[in-house]
């Protein structure tokens, strides 16, 4: 929770840049998961993708936490994006233990964040008055669309049968179970239409979710998000939700980033986060990334400054970004304030 972690009392988004503050005015979100499980010989050609490794392999999810803290992370994201009771019962595991699965992901992450915690020279104890910021632990919550593992998180398309009350019913339970097994915020990733959006924030306000949230849409376009609705309405629909206490951009193209920053800025105050991709595409019928069509870290961290200039507060990866791209953002962030000349 915000006020056991440290944060003070009181409004979220107060809490929000209070962690900025803390972090020198801006934070360093970790990258990609599912692809560096991959790259630590995790094998995650499944539906359940990432979340396979809740059921395989949890020894490899802590070491990529780890990774990412050990490499700048303020913020590390739960293995959860993909993991939904639907998808466990799709696998034969009974409601009881697809929830302990849900939870279990907050669990390795936090327990990722003691681990480091107790190694550090200077500590990072949450109830101090260490310099050093608060770590956060996100739980994420992918789309419908990362459920159906058809590639519709890149498309926004569920079809003309899809209501915002069946969205609703879908995502429920999963928020419920994720918001009370420990973790600091809730964060609403890749989302592809304003549809879900807005099932997202009434769900948040419904069920009175103790812990704020982000939301974090994809673009294509570096307009629109990727079904075409404008991302503009749907940030609005972020920023009207009192539960909100960041709004951003992830699992887009670098080149992207710096026109959807300032299109999202003309609606809202709220802290700005983006975590692109390493701009490769992804081909949802092969079900792989196509080679040579992103950026190299070098080419990636160089973009912070700019994003960073254009008004985002809180930077990292996604799809294809490793320990090595947070360690860059890491560095020039450090760089950044530590010149009087770019303070925040």
């Amino acid at each position: 929770m915000w006020d056991a972690m440290g944060l003070g009392s009181g409004d979220p988004l107060v809490q929000m840049r209070d962690f900025l503050r803390q972090a020198g005015g801006c934070a360093v979100i970790d990258g990609g998961l599912a692809t560096e499980l991959e790259a630590n010989g995790a094998d995650l050609n499944d539906p359940l993708w990432s979340a396979k490794c809740l059921i395989s392999s949890p020894h490899l999810i802590r070491k990529v936490h780890l990774d990412y803290l050990e490499a700048g992370a303020h913020i590390i994201i739960t293995s959860s994006y993909q993991a939904t009771l639907q998808g466990f019962k799709s696998r034969g595991f009974s409601t009881e233990e697809s929830e302990a699965l849900l939870r279990k992901s907050v669990g390795i992450a936090c327990e990722a964040r003691d681990i480091y915690c107790k190694g550090r020279s200077e500590g990072c104890d949450n109830h101090s008055d260490s310099k050093k910021p608060t770590i956060l632990v996100a739980a994420s919550i992918g789309s419908y669309g990362a459920y159906l593992a058809d590639g519709s998180e890149y498309s926004g398309d569920y079809g003309k049968e899809m209501t915002l009350g069946k969205l609703k019913d879908f995502h429920r339970r999963r928020l419920e179970v994720l918001a009370e097994a420990g973790c600091d915020l809730i964060a609403f990733e890749t989302i592809p239409n304003k549809l879900e959006a807005q099932a997202y924030a009434e769900l948040l306000e419904e069920e009175n979710i103790k812990i704020p949230a982000w939301f974090s849409f994809n673009s294509k376009d570096g307009v629109n998000v990727v079904s075409g609705d404008s991302l503009i309405e749907c940030a609005t629909i972020a920023d009207s939700c009192k539960k909100v206490v960041a709004i951003g951009i992830n699992c887009t193209p670098p080149r992207f980033i710096q026109g959807l920053i300032l299109s999202t800025k003309k609606v809202t105050k709220k802290p700005i986060l983006i975590y692109p991709n390493s701009g490769e595409r992804y081909d949802p019928d092969k079900k792989e990334w196509v080679a040579s069509t992103g950026v190299t870290d070098e080419d990636f961290v160089s973009y912070v400054k700019v994003w960073r200039e254009a008004g985002a507060s809180l930077f990292g990866g996604c799809c294809r970004t490793t320990p090595n791209t947070i360690r860059g953002i890491s560095r020039v962030l450090e760089k950044e304030y530590e010149d009087p000349k770019s303070s925040v």
